[in-house]
């Protein structure tokens, strides 16, 4: 099993507290440029792990909404 870094979106905990409008929110958030690297090993590893949790939340919802 690989180390965990962080979870949510960059570590940081992405609910949004005291009752702001989330809309308001993202409009006050200056756009990012991320510079990843697609060949490393590491961003492999996470994509592969990412579609496999992606996979399991599918199934897991289509088995729900059939119950």
């Amino acid at each position: 099993m690989s180390e965990r870094q962080g979870s949510g979106a960059a570590g940081g905990n992405s609910k949004i507290s005291g009752g702001q409008d989330a809309s308001k929110k993202s409009q006050e958030v200056p756009a990012e440029d991320f510079d990843i690297d697609m060949d490393a090993p590491e961003t492999e590893k996470a994509a592969v792990a990412i579609q496999s949790q992606f996979r399991k939340f599918q199934t897991k919802k289509k088995t729900d909404d059939k119950s």
